[in-house]
């Protein structure tokens, strides 16, 4: 079990508060492709921050691989925010003086891997993405889609254990979000990236191997994706 979700819940507020996740529980094996969907307010995005670490539960347990990740102290969070998890969103969020491949490298420069093991990974991502003939150019000489592609590399440079990704086509056009959805989907089935997804487009939730729809804080509906074929992934080693 990669994934393990225990009686979370989230709110906001004082002596009225608002209760935007109510006793979640959700589990996740790795190799998974999984769509969270839901209205606008449905607590979805809350959910992915929480799994990211990025905020905090009111209550209940975020388990990856069995370890409580809101009860480590901040040096150990943060090294395993960079190590094992990998995050896409909306907005690409890269570094404008630094190249395609240099961003790329970030995370694996923050985790002190070696220059040539950085570079390494770096070119393979971005081969991986089809961005071979972008590697020295700056985010301004990118176009969105391109962009999109950088940041999925860098989100995967350390090997991660889960990938994030929030609304990651709501800032592209309807043909550069098709494309990226499609390289989330071969990456699950061709490397076995275990891909948690917020989405509010329907085309890309069915994309995913299974969809999870929130409505007013909790789950209503928990189903796999039908029609798509059975998925064969390649699991990747923890934290390499």
């Amino acid at each position: 079990m990669l994934l393990r979700i225990e009686k979370l819940n989230k709110r906001f507020g004082g002596a009225a508060p608002v209760h935007v996740l109510r006793d979640v529980n959700l589990e996740m094996d790795q190799g998974e492709f999984l769509a969270l969907i839901g209205p606008s307010g449905a607590g979805k995005t809350t959910l992915l921050n929480i799994v990211s670490t990025l905020d905090s539960p009111s209550d209940g347990r975020v388990l990856i691989h069995g370890l409580d990740v809101h009860r480590m102290d901040q040096r150990r969070l943060n090294a395993f925010r960079n190590c094992r998890l990998g995050f896409v969103f909306q907005d690409d969020l890269l570094l404008p003086h630094l190249t395609a491949m240099e961003n790329v490298m970030v995370p694996a420069r923050i985790s002190r891997r070696p220059l040539q093991e950085a570079q390494r990974r770096a070119e393979e991502l971005l081969a991986r993405v089809d961005l071979s003939d972008r590697t020295k150019h700056l985010p301004g000489q990118l176009s969105g889609g391109q962009r999109q592609r950088v940041t999925i590399a860098r989100a995967l440079v350390n090997q991660p254990d889960l990938l994030l990704a929030d609304e990651p086509t709501a800032r592209l056009d309807q043909a550069n979000g098709r494309e990226i959805i499609k390289l989330l989907r071969e990456l699950n089935e061709q490397l076995g990236v275990t891909i948690l997804m917020v989405t509010h487009e329907a085309s890309a939730a069915e994309a995913a191997r299974r969809i999870v729809e929130f409505v007013d804080g909790r789950i209503v509906s928990d189903r796999p994706v039908t029609g798509g074929g059975p998925i064969h992934p390649q699991p990747q080693g923890q934290g390499q």
